[in-house]
């Protein structure tokens, strides 16, 4: 009898092998092929919006139950708009030009030969993601477009979500006649899957983790393959001392209470001196009516203390409190002394996920968008808006903070890969 790491072993190398193969008849594929299934899908999700949702609230009435915090269970929900966003975002993926076959820089050499580069698949991708079963479509979204095949492994969490998503997938495939196994999700909750899918370079070529920090420093240690990630968002919003005070409240206020669980979501608001007396009584004011905790230096706690409604919201901030990324209704605020301290603070406490500055002075704009060291950097807008389908990309497979292969949100582009290529007619070295 075999043991279960055995059995584990077995599913995933048959998990894997069938993703290369399927990765071969993906990257023949033509493009209308390919957005022939992504409108397929879109159709298939609005036509199984009620079954979907069905499947949804099992998963959620099971994390109710285990006492999850409510930011996880927002992340779990699959609403109407939700659902309607994914269908959006599977026609807009349609929309978006096929990059695979592209051929750029191209350059003619004196010895006569042309020389370029194609934009080619990466061949097989792994994405590990806890509670957002919307990244099922996302993944099979960008993975069928761009011309990969994509192993799934979401959390145990949204496994009802899950399989209930990845079925719409496959109907999708199979109808526009591309191979059922360019998406596959893994049918177990076991975690040992995850130790077999970030160990497989025969058949896995990048492994992409959306999730808390522990799931993404785990697998960056364990891999064996590239990985592209980001570990926390600690977004920053920087009121310049030269601002539009109306302007300011209401991005500062977008920024973190829109939503407070995505990763984009400011966590970190720093005001210049000169700003600080006339924007931190206002935008408290905001906080304190949703209830939105503010951790605080000394100086902007005194300005803030007056605030009615304030007092109770308040805390003096920790030096741990610079670099937290809350997802909640918490906020650290610090006053500082211009553009130059708000930049050395961002640079020294921020993840290199998106910061934002909001100012009314072109060359502090300037300056923030060159030397703020991180994957998205705005000028008078909300942090929220560094996503994939924000940015026209139709859906994003993440949002990555490394410096190699892709930054930023990860759309068509990051999932493929350029390889040289060389036009000639006979010629010779010499």
């Amino acid at each position: 009898m075999s043991s279960p790491e055995a059995s584990i072993h077995v599913l995933m190398t048959d998990l894997g092998a069938r993703a290369r193969e399927a990765s071969r008849a993906m990257a023949r594929a033509g493009t209308a092929e390919k957005n022939r299934a992504l409108l397929e899908l879109a159709g298939v999700l609005r036509a199984q919006r009620e079954s979907l949702q069905q499947a949804n609230r099992v998963d959620v009435d099971a994390a109710r139950q285990a006492g999850l915090e409510p930011a996880f269970v927002d992340r779990l929900q699959l609403g109407d708009k939700v659902l309607e966003q994914m269908a959006a975002s599977c026609e807009q993926v349609a929309a978006l030009p096929d990059p695979i076959g592209e051929m750029t820089d191209l350059r003619r050499r004196p010895s006569g030969i042309t020389v370029g580069r194609m934009r080619v698949p990466l061949g097989v991708f792994g994405m590990i993601f806890e509670s957002r079963p919307n990244v099922t479509i996302e993944a099979a979204s960008l993975a069928i477009k761009s011309g990969n095949a994509v192993i799934l492994r979401g959390g145990s969490e949204a496994i009802h979500s899950n399989r209930a998503l990845a079925q719409c997938v496959g109907r999708a495939l199979e109808q526009a006649g591309l191979p059922v196994d360019a998406v596959q999700l893994v049918p177990v909750t076991d975690r040992a899957a995850v130790g077999e899918l970030i160990t497989m370079p025969r058949f896995v070529d990048v492994i992409i983790p959306r999730g808390g920090k522990g799931l993404i420093e785990r697998i960056s240690a364990e891999a064996r393959v590239p990985v592209i990630k980001h570990l926390d968002g600690n977004c920053h919003v920087y009121v310049d001392d030269d601002v539009d005070l109306d302007m300011a409240v209401s991005v500062t206020d977008n920024a973190k209470t829109q939503r407070y669980s995505p990763c984009n979501a400011a966590e970190s608001l720093l005001v210049a001196r000169a700003s600080a007396h006339a924007f931190l009584p206002r935008i408290g004011a905001v906080f304190a009516a949703k209830g939105v905790e503010m951790r605080c230096c000394a100086h902007s706690r005194a300005l803030l203390e007056p605030v009615p409604g304030a007092a109770p919201l308040l805390r003096d901030a920790t030096e741990q409190d610079w670099d937290t990324e809350y997802l909640a209704p918490i906020i650290s605020i610090k006053v500082v002394d211009g553009v130059d301290a708000a930049i050395a603070h961002i640079n020294r406490h921020g993840s290199q996920h998106t910061d934002t500055i909001l100012t009314s002075n072109h060359q502090h704009a300037m300056r923030f968008l060159r030397e703020v060291d991180s994957a998205a950097v705005m000028i008078n807008a909300s942090t929220r808006f560094s996503d994939g389908f924000e940015f026209g990309l139709g859906a994003e497979i993440g949002i990555s903070t490394d410096k190699f292969h892709a930054r930023g949100p990860v759309g068509l582009e990051g999932l493929t890969s350029q390889k040289w290529v060389v036009l000639g007619d006979g010629q010779l070295r010499r």
